[in-house]
């Protein structure tokens, strides 16, 4: 339903009151590579961080409805699933408690091509960005509400090109 402030389906304005409630600015929303019905996306940064520097990454539906968040796996603020820390963690040791978390609740947990846990019923793809060396979770929420089939059609071109 939500990702912090975010809650899906709320508009481009509301989702920057939302986020500047918390501290974070947006400067545009910019026109997505076209991917399907995903079109728009805006990105929040906190004050004086560099462009480009964006810890958390939204798009929204035919210009109006938020349907993906992702969260930088360096400068993202920290998202829990109950106990457990979905942010900038090693993804390996991650897939495994997220995997358990689902599967031991009766859900359903999926493993992509590239071994990046998913789940339908939560709407979260955990993914891995490089930082350095080192490889760190970048998890993405989605609500697919009909325009997808499954969180994997969910996931932007941008958000797939991110490494």
């Amino acid at each position: 339903m939500s990702v912090g402030p975010l809650r899906f389906g709320m508009s481009h304005q509301q989702a920057i009151e939302a986020m500047e409630a918390e501290g974070f600015l947006c400067d545009a929303l910019r026109i997505e590579t076209q991917y399907g019905r995903l079109n728009r996306r805006a990105e929040f940064r906190v004050p004086d961080a560099p462009e480009g520097a964006a810890p958390v990454t939204t798009y929204f539906l035919d210009h109006k409805s938020l349907a993906v968040v992702a969260v930088d796996a360096l400068r993202g603020p920290q998202v829990w699933l109950d106990a457990i820390r979905l942010v900038g963690q090693e993804p390996s040791k991650l897939t495994e408690r997220v995997w358990d978390y689902v599967t031991e609740r009766g859900m359903p947990c999926m493993l992509s091509v590239e071994g990046e846990v998913s789940s339908e019923e939560l709407g979260l793809m955990v993914r891995a960005q490089w930082a350095g060396d080192a490889r760190l979770s970048r998890p993405i929420f989605v609500k697919c509400d009909g325009w997808a089939c499954m969180v994997h059609d969910c996931v932007p071109t941008t958000e797939w090109n991110v490494r």
